[in-house]
């Protein structure tokens, strides 16, 4: 007994010096998330865009992490504590910048909370506690602060603001600001005014929130700018948050209304009339993987100069009946020369599919637009794209697409974000498709029509134009 008294002593005083321990860890952790940050691929995506890009958009569903991401880049540029993984842009002085929200009530629960942690635990935020210089509160809003000044580490300080929609276009006004945050889809004369406080600085301005309002101006706007390079668009979906348990995810989207589940489980905005394909991007959304050389390969064109060219590379596993899309390309105001250079880095026995306005003559030369193509060295196939049974109507190759996509049998690599961006946002208006930003869904389209000419790389053999008898004008068929 006298020799086991002490054992146990130790043994409940070790126990409670490691609950002490643990205690503090987590205190230590809390002061400092920012440390602790590592993003989730999308967000991190969103983060590299920064370096060029002046306008982003983080477009995500509920609770998946894009205020958390928002405040996190907010803080990083405060501080200047930039982390290893960083490929964003980097300040290497003390910034100026803005955090806002729909209201008083939203900015203080929302985008200040991320940043600073809750009331009375000032520090616990993104901004780490050790970086906080000091927090003035604000008049009209309990709890709401004002500005917020941090240390950078280049030695001098970041002053941060909150702001609020709801003080109207006049309260933007002033002065120049290097990042400036928007928290929920802000009004587009506010947005205006976000980006002119930027023209001094050469600062950039990013939104983060779930596009409930279908496709505003400022959706609209920053989806169809898209070019990775000046704007970015990252789309996010509860697949994408990895803090979301799988067998979790169909629950929560039976907690919301049918009409809001795209927006609010995969960030998709509401269409008009409705999208053309019903389905989510992590239905059809695949890894990349190396295609077997015996599959069957096609490209598909949609001709284009001020509405964008563009072209997919389709692969079919014929034992599964299942088309990938594997490669994508899309581009505004080019050349004919240009767009085949591209496109022969796919392969130089690719065959190629084409619209039936092919064969519509080019206004400078007045040579047939399918004829530019094959003289800069593309395997054009002799004939315009028609489905299987004749004809070249839309709605065919639409039903054929979504039944493939409904039933497993259609994948695209998920890598090709232009791609996925005009799936998100191909709608109809009144019953009709709108013709406006589908270039890559018409190139699809166009392929998956003619897979019938498909040819494995090692067979594929550059095919024979005919001579056309006669033009059927009523269907542009050659004969």
């Amino acid at each position: 007994m006298t020799n086991s008294q002490p054992s146990s002593i130790t043994s409940e005083r070790l126990s409670a010096l490691s609950r002490l321990l643990q205690a503090e860890a987590t205190a230590r952790k809390a002061r400092n998330r920012l440390k602790h940050y590592t993003p989730y691929a999308r967000q991190k995506l969103f983060h590299d865009f920064g370096a060029t890009c002046t306008q982003r958009l983080l477009r995500a569903g509920n609770q998946q992490g894009k205020t958390y991401s928002g405040a996190m880049e907010m803080a990083i540029h405060l501080t200047g504590r930039y982390p290893a993984w960083w490929q964003g842009r980097r300040f290497t002085h003390p910034i100026d910048a803005w955090a806002a929200c729909d209201t008083g009530e939203t900015t203080r629960d929302n985008p200040q909370s991320a940043l600073m942690g809750p009331l009375g635990a000032w520090g616990t935020g993104a901004i780490p506690a050790d970086a906080l210089v000091e927090a003035k509160r604000g008049q009209g809003v309990a709890d709401l602060l004002d500005t917020v000044l941090v240390s950078h580490a280049s030695g001098g300080v970041s002053k941060l603001g909150f702001k609020r929609y709801d003080q109207g276009r006049q309260a933007w006004q002033g002065p120049s600001k290097h990042v400036i945050w928007c928290d929920e889809e802000p009004p587009e004369q506010v947005y205006n005014e976000a980006l002119a406080r930027l023209i001094a600085t050469g600062g950039m301005v990013y939104t983060t929130f779930t596009p409930l309002l279908g496709m505003s101006s400022i959706v609209t706007r920053l989806m169809r700018n898209h070019d990775g390079t000046t704007c970015a668009d990252v789309n996010m979906t509860i697949e994408d948050a990895l803090h979301i348990r799988p067998q979790d995810r169909a629950a929560i989207a039976e907690g919301f209304p049918a009409h809001e589940r795209d927006a609010r489980l995969s960030g998709i905005p509401g269409l008009g009339s409705g999208r053309v394909f019903p389905l989510a991007p992590a239905d059809i959304r695949c890894r990349p993987f190396e295609v077997p050389d015996t599959w069957p390969v096609l490209g598909g064109m949609d001709f284009g100069y001020d509405h964008p060219f563009a072209a997919v590379r389709i692969a079919h596993d014929e034992e599964a009946d299942c088309i990938y899309v594997t490669h994508a390309f899309r581009a505004r105001n080019e050349t004919p020369a240009l767009h085949a250079a591209a496109l022969r880095r796919w392969g130089r026995e690719l065959t190629w599919a084409w619209p039936h306005d092919g064969l519509a003559t080019e206004k400078g030369s007045g040579r047939q637009l399918m004829t530019l193509y094959e003289e800069e060295g593309l395997n054009m196939l002799p004939v315009h794209a028609t489905h299987p049974k004749g004809g070249y109507l839309v709605e065919p190759g639409i039903i054929e697409l979504v039944e493939r996509m409904r039933t497993g049998r259609f994948r695209v690599f998920e890598h090709l974000d232009d791609w996925f961006r005009e799936f998100e946002t191909y709608h109809r208006l009144n019953g009709k498709i709108v013709k406006r930003d589908d270039d890559l869904m018409s190139a699809t389209r166009i392929a998956v029509m003619m897979l019938r000419h498909a040819a494995a790389p090692l067979e594929a053999t550059p095919p024979q134009r005919p001579v056309p008898r006669r033009r059927d004008e009523a269907d542009l068929t050659w004969y």
